[in-house]
């Protein structure tokens, strides 16, 4: 790996939104040029985790309806954003540290606030193309004419926001990598098996459903899902407040281990 510094070795003044702003750009390129070797192969993760979740989930029903395939559908999405921003990304930031790059990234010449927008940045671009895809394999899979609204763009992009915030945050607040690995793992035995993403709310046990209402999991699922039919949320207002308030605790987790580091 190069060593050479993203960003030009000049007597430019090393302060004020100029600086900031030409230095989330150096990083946003340096972060791009790193990202080559794995992109294509998350998108392909992303898929298989969207689409491929979603249909085999389809076996298990004797008759798949016309309502199950609607939300066997409009979940894939948020099943492809998943483990991205709560998986590869703490565990992308693990295995820096435990190589000695993660450092020599954050002793570059930038500020560390602009280090951290160039990750959001990058990641929540990235995760975009592998969750539309994973859409329309399922919405073929399953023959769903979609009713695609405005507001499918602010809450995929809230959604991927979110999640890769949540996992920055974390993997910065948590310097054991077998620590991070482990809840990554159980971040996703969580959403596989006990949140009502890609089937309806109503199999759930009401205490089980008041617990994910509080969590991430299922208000992506349904920030993307009013974008993409009518009639199957209710609540909308409450799952942007509740991402919103994941994707705050994110940024918080992010600029407390900023500022703590010297």
């Amino acid at each position: 790996m190069s060593t050479a510094s993203p960003l030009p070795l000049s007597t430019v003044t090393r302060s004020g939104p100029g600086y900031w702003l030409a230095s989330l750009g150096s990083m946003t390129r340096f972060e791009m040029g790193r990202a080559r070797q794995w992109a294509a192969l998350m998108v392909v993760i992303q898929i298989l985790m969207g689409a491929g979740i979603a249909v085999m989930y389809g076996f298990f029903y004797p008759r798949v309806t016309h309502l199950t395939a609607l939300y066997l559908t409009t979940g894939t999405p948020a099943l492809a954003l998943i483990p991205i921003g709560f998986v590869l990304v703490p565990d992308s930031v693990s295995q820096e540290k435990l190589a000695g790059t993660f450092d020599f990234t954050w002793s570059l010449p930038a500020p560390r606030s602009a280090q951290a927008a160039a990750t959001f940045l990058l990641f929540t671009t990235l995760s975009l193309p592998g969750a539309v895809l994973a859409l329309a394999v399922a919405s073929w899979r399953y023959g769903v004419r979609l009713d695609i609204s405005p507001l499918i763009v602010p809450g995929t992009v809230l959604c991927a926001l979110m999640a890769i915030s949540v996992g920055f945050g974390m993997a910065l607040a948590i310097s054991n990598p077998l620590l991070i690995n482990l809840i990554t793992n159980a971040l996703m035995f969580v959403v596989l098996l006990f949140s009502p993403i890609v089937i309806p709310p109503g199999h759930f046990p009401g205490w089980l459903l008041t617990a994910d209402r509080a969590l991430p999991f299922y208000n992506m699922a349904e920030v993307i899902r009013a974008g993409l039919c009518t009639g199957l949320v209710t609540d909308l207002t409450r799952s942007y407040l509740i991402l919103a308030a994941w994707t705050a605790a994110g940024w918080a987790m992010t600029a407390w281990v900023v500022g703590r580091r010297k």
